[in-house]
């Protein structure tokens, strides 16, 4: 049996002990297209064949830029790795700007994308990128080379032998992808993942999926330039889990009841809407049916794993099953047996009522730089606990410092961000990973965030945003004095902002504008809104679509030291803040 030490051990290990018909299945103009996992490695090989071919040496950078998931990400990706070179996933919504800056850093030889929308953005910098050769496109383009290109120049085995030797010179501890990440500084890091890193992620964190070895299928649709469900993907592979990749986000509710998984990945958001898609549906509901639904609701709010609650909740709960919640587990295919949530924190009360209502979701905890996962819940021996980001994956340590910061040892942490020693050493000391958040672990062994130490926050799609990246940018504007961007486990960013009040008088002046005498008149007026609206738009711009800011209040103080906005070095106090405007922030949130 093959021993899984590399990323490309993963399909040689499924074609032995599984030999799946449907190893990857895609949708092609409405029909399931499978790939068995023969083919997948045969096709993985002839990429591998056709890029020794087009001169890709060991070491070499390869990008993969795609708007879904499909089987011809996962192809490329071990076409690539066979040949010792790295590939680089990147995420396809970033600014044109983003894209020329990480093909450039990492000196991407060669690009595989997806489709027509990220081929413009790529041909809109490719001159500069003076080390790219090459794109080619998965979806067929007129303009733009095909993938199968690059197949047809492997189609030839004559120098399999030499994709045999580049094989066997990669070692576990080799580096095997590059993941960048937005930092608070602007520029996106890359994230130095090893073989080893992702493998020994992939193979612990097998051991908390609760599914039928060789027999289950899983739903793909998070982001796989993202390391947690790429992780996923190998670890699927090597559970014998026929991979199914969902159309698009859109589509996720009809692909659920057509292919019935056994397994699947959310974010927070994600569960969120489903969640207010059926409380809605609920509400609907007249008489009896509607008392029922509600009743089921509040039963499941009030959930606790392992019958902590006693006989005659668990009574209740199996009628509240009965009635209501087994209609909720059919919307969702009707077999999940997990759904790993992760990216972000997972409110409690969803924890609750998906799991009372026999859906499990099983949260965890990771960072890029821990390939990703450090600890999962797990419904098994005791494993799981509501609040918690569950007990941690084997060989992996958690150190809490005297701040409350996480510190991480273990085989899955990065080996530092690509060309920037400096940052690797700020957050890499004596072989614990500084995570940047801060938690506790339990008496039981469960481990809880509580904080976090960056200021950097994910929305609750679980996208990362750099609040300052974004401030100093509006903060360009005349018309905005401080501004603060907010968003931290919401649905979106967005801003509380100062107006520059003496620029608004002159502009007012200047245009013959009647805006009010007092700033708490001004910030009313809606020509003024409009205007700021209309800065905001134009920075918005520069920023990926997950970091835009969506909306925004307008605030009526002067933010300064002596009212307590600011810290003696002009720092923004952001808790404060968030305190003094917390009815602008729930009006915002529509928390009102």
């Amino acid at each position: 049996m093959t021993n899984i030490t590399r990323l490309f051990d993963f399909p040689y290990y499924q074609l032995e002990k599984y030999n799946l018909k449907e190893a990857l299945v895609t949708k092609k103009n409405g029909t399931w297209n499978a790939t068995s996992t023969q083919e997948y490695i045969n096709q993985a090989n002839a990429i591998s064949r056709g890029l020794l071919r087009l001169g890709v040496q060991a070491n070499d950078k390869v990008a993969i830029i795609s708007m879904t998931n499909r089987t011809e990400w996962n192809i490329c990706d071990i076409g690539i790795l066979q040949t010792g070179a790295q590939d680089v996933p990147i995420y396809p919504t970033i600014s044109e700007e983003d894209y020329e800056y990480v093909l450039n850093h990492s000196e991407a030889k060669y690009c595989f994308v997806s489709c027509e929308e990220v081929l413009t953005k790529v041909n809109a910098i490719k001159q500069n990128v003076p080390s790219l050769k090459e794109v080619f496109c998965f979806d067929e383009i007129a303009s733009c080379k095909n993938w199968t290109e690059v197949l047809e120049l492997g189609k030839d085995e004559s120098n399999q032998n030499e994709v045999e030797q580049r094989k066997s010179d990669v070692k576990t501890d080799d580096l095997a992808t590059l993941i960048y990440t937005s930092g608070t500084t602007g520029r996106p890091k890359g994230v130095m993942l090893s073989h080893k890193n992702i493998v020994s992620n992939a193979l612990n964190s097998a051991a908390r999926l609760p599914i039928d070895l060789g027999h289950s299928k899983s739903l793909s649709f998070l982001p796989v330039c993202h390391i947690y469900e790429r992780m996923l993907l190998y670890m699927y592979q090597y559970s014998g889990t026929s991979i199914y990749f969902a159309e698009s986000l859109e589509t996720i509710s009809d692909n659920l009841k057509e292919i019935k998984p056994d397994v699947m990945s959310a974010v927070p958001r994600l569960l969120e809407k489903v969640y207010d898609k059926i409380y809605a549906k609920g509400a609907e509901l007249t008489g009896i049916k509607k008392k029922l639904f509600f009743w089921a609701v509040e039963t499941g709010l009030e959930y606790e794993p392992y019958g902590q609650n006693g006989a005659w909740y668990e009574f209740k709960l199996k009628i509240a099953r009965k009635l209501i919640f087994s209609k909720w587990q059919e919307a969702l295919g009707g077999n999940l047996k997990a759904i790993a949530s992760g990216s972000a924190a997972l409110q409690p009360r969803l924890a609750r009522v998906f799991n009372a209502a026999g859906i499990p979701v099983m949260e965890g905890y990771g960072l890029t730089e821990t390939s990703p996962v450090v600890s999962v819940n797990d419904m098994r021996k005791n494993g799981f606990k509501i609040g918690t980001v569950g007990k941690l994956l084997a060989d992996t340590e958690v150190k809490i410092a005297n701040d409350g910061e996480i510190l991480v040892k273990g085989p899955q942490v990065m080996q530092g961000y690509y060309k920037d020693p400096e940052k690797t050493a700020e957050v890499l000391k004596n072989g614990y990973f500084h995570t940047g958040d801060i938690g506790e672990i339990d008496t039981e062994g469960f481990l809880k965030i509580t904080d976090r130490k960056k200021e950097m926050f994910k929305t609750s799609g679980g996208k990362y945003v750099a609040p300052q990246v974004l401030e100093n940018q509006f903060k360009q504007s005349r018309f905005i004095e401080q501004i603060m961007v907010i968003g931290d486990g919401e649905k979106m960013p967005a801003a509380l902002v100062q107006p520059n009040f003496e620029f608004i008088s002159d502009w007012a002046k200047k245009h013959n504008i009647t805006i009010g005498n007092t700033p708490q008149e001004q910030i009313t007026n809606q020509k003024l809104i409009d205007r700021i609206e209309k800065e905001i738009n134009h920075h918005n711009a520069k920023f990926g679509k997950w970091e835009q800011v969506k909306r925004f209040e307008l605030t009526p103080d002067i933010w300064s030291i002596e009212a307590g906005h600011l810290t003696p070095t002009m720092k923004m106090k952001r808790k404060i803040i968030k305190e003094k405007y917390i009815e602008l922030y729930n009006k915002i949130y529509d928390k009102n």
